[in-house]
């Protein structure tokens, strides 16, 4: 598959569409069910810090490490390895990555010491990285070029099914099993993933160019740098609200931890819905997509202020964050592919990069903005910042109509 350029509006007959094999589908199948175990193996900690803690005598705070060692060994990651993999084929790169969160998991489930644990939080960070780098590139060579908006959302799908069932799941299995046990659950998982890829993914060897070390050259380029800006406004929007819905909700309805957990199932139970239905809009209208997503969450975000003062009224907000946050990803992604054709590991790398580093920013100043001035400042500043992703999200549309890029809007 050479570009992945849809033909123009009225350029004559269209070629015959081909669609992909059974064998390609079990391939991205088999990177959902990875994504799946990925995730939950990086939100895990979330609800074990307490028991992690008293077992390898260390406070919480420093358990709660876990969780910045692994984004910050993506973020490394993520703009490494394209360039560090040179011409190894990309089936054993990410049988490799695989590998190493099978080692995480296992680590981290049998660690006798805090540097070991933090060393297996860091091997799953390391196959974070690389995988999400990779999940654009991968797709695009999987299933022709009109398909990878669905192969993209199946692979997300599975990214949306772990932060659904990631918290309560260890929350469930420390009680029952330990938090070591919790850890080590995932290890089957991410085995049989493991062998599902050996045996459906195909060869893929690396593309002729030289991945370049400077994956940041990619934003010379109007349309890439654009829409990397409306990416970072969104994921800092975002975050900086997601981050602090429960002190939101504790302090304008008062619920208990078990009301709580059932609108975070419920909003979690929204996005997997949405990955499903966001497919046909980024298909037919990529732009406006990009575009409406954060407008509709910036509208939320201001409802959740004006009106989020009853329990149905928040239940339906957070119903209607879910299913527009989790579904921009397959969105994002799918604006990668479409963008950059022939540079998508080295995109996947960069984009990776701007999220992991637009989600820290606006998650330390939300809570900055929490502390200081209430849960009201940090929601008008998400709103704020969404609407900042409308605006660069338009002007890239505007940049890619120009340079003759695949606008579909």
């Amino acid at each position: 598959m050479s570009s992945l350029n849809l033909p123009p509006a009225g350029a004559g007959m269209a070629a015959p569409v081909r669609s992909a094999p059974p064998r390609e589908w079990g391939a991205v199948l088999a990177l959902s069910l990875g994504a799946f175990a990925l995730v939950a193996s990086e939100f895990m900690p979330v609800s074990l810090l307490t028991p992690i803690a008293t077992d390898l005598q260390v406070s919480e705070g420093q358990a709660g490490q876990a969780i910045a060692v692994s984004g910050a060994f993506a973020l490394v990651t993520s703009l490494l390895v394209s360039p560090l993999a040179g011409q190894l084929d990309r089936k054993w790169l990410l049988l490799g990555l695989t590998t190493a969160m099978i080692l995480s998991g296992t680590l981290a489930a049998l660690a006798p010491s805090f540097p070991v644990f933090m060393l297996g939080r860091a091997l799953i960070g390391v196959a974070i990285g690389g995988f999400w780098a990779m999940s654009a590139a991968t797709a695009m060579r999987l299933v022709p070029s009109h398909q990878v908006p669905r192969a993209l959302a199946i692979v997300n799908g599975g990214n949306a099914l772990a932060t659904v069932i990631a918290a309560p799941m260890g929350s469930y299995f420390g009680a029952i099993i330990g938090w070591r046990g919790a850890f080590f659950s995932l290890v089957p998982v991410a085995v049989v993933a493991l062998l599902w890829k050996i045996a459906a993914l195909p060869s893929m060897k690396a593309t002729a160019g030289r991945a370049s070390w400077n994956v940041f050259s990619l934003l010379k380029r109007p349309p890439v740098a654009w829409g990397m800006v409306g990416v970072s406004l969104f994921f800092m929007g975002q975050f900086s609200l997601f981050t602090y819905l429960r002190p939101f909700v504790e302090a304008t309805l008062h619920v208990s931890p078990s009301t709580l957990s059932l609108l975070l199932l419920l909003m979690g139970a929204a996005g997997l819905a949405g990955t499903v239905l966001i497919e046909p809009f980024v298909h037919k209208a990529l732009f406006r997509t990009l575009v409406l997503l954060p407008a509709l969450m910036a509208l939320v975000a201001v409802c959740m202020i004006l009106i989020g003062n009853t329990l149905p009224r928040v239940a339906v907000l957070f119903a209607l964050w879910g299913l527009l946050g989790t579904s921009a990803p397959v969105a994002w992604w799918s604006w990668l592919a479409r963008t950059l054709p022939d540079d998508g590991e080295a995109g996947g790398g960069l984009m990776v990069a701007v999220v992991q580093m637009a989600i820290a920013i606006g998650a330390t100043v939300g809570g900055l903005l929490l502390d200081h001035q209430g849960y009201r400042a940090t929601f008008w500043f998400s709103a704020v910042l969404l609407l900042g992703s409308v605006v660069t999200s338009c002007i890239a549309a505007r940049s890619a109509q120009h340079h003759r890029l695949p606008v579909h809007s």
